[in-house]
């Protein structure tokens, strides 16, 4: 049960670093899918990405004459970012995000983290039937049984609370101008 609230929240931190903040992440695009060949790849596989600063970023395709279809798949993203080919490379200037863009990242905070929760639940049922068919099994009794649902509802309610914190510090982070 821990190893799935682990990977849960994990998820949901993964969800988290790839949202703009108003400052260049190369989380942001890593997993952007481009044509590689006439396949789908991630972006990260088929090049180096970097933040030179703040507000930029650079990615420098293994192959440079995969950079067209790198900023094909950049702008076709709803990313909504304007990439500049530079030659051997791409740069793409982070905007400052609007008052509309942070609201709708806002939702999008919202609803990773009620996956995240939903996932928890799910793994709550797992593991009550598990303890429940053991009881069933009468390889436990029926105190035992009571015990075991208190330690995974306290568990479940621990791994919430910190779905909630992360998905406040997130939305403060966006929210701040």
């Amino acid at each position: 049960m821990k190893a799935g609230f682990e990977k849960t929240f994990k998820h949901l931190q993964e969800q988290y670093k790839k949202l703009q903040t108003g400052r260049a992440n190369v989380a942001m695009v890593d997993n952007l899918m481009v044509d590689s060949y006439g396949t789908m790849a991630p972006l990260k596989t088929v090049a180096n990405i970097s933040a030179p600063d703040a507000m930029t970023l650079r990615i420098e395709p293994w192959d440079k004459s995969q950079i067209a279809s790198i900023e094909k798949g950049i702008i076709s993203s709803d990313l909504g970012f304007n990439p500049q080919g530079m030659g051997t490379y791409v740069l793409i200037n982070v905007p400052p995000m609007t008052e509309e863009r942070r609201k709708k990242l806002v939702k999008v905070v919202h609803d990773e983290a009620e996956q995240a929760r939903i996932s928890v639940r799910s793994v709550r049922q797992e593991a009550i039937k598990a303890v429940k068919n053991q009881h069933d099994a009468k390889e436990i009794s029926d105190d035992m049984l009571r015990d075991a649902e208190a330690d995974i509802q306290e568990a479940v309610d621990a791994m919430n609370k910190q779905i909630e914190m992360a998905m406040k510090t997130k939305e403060t982070e966006i929210l701040k101008v």
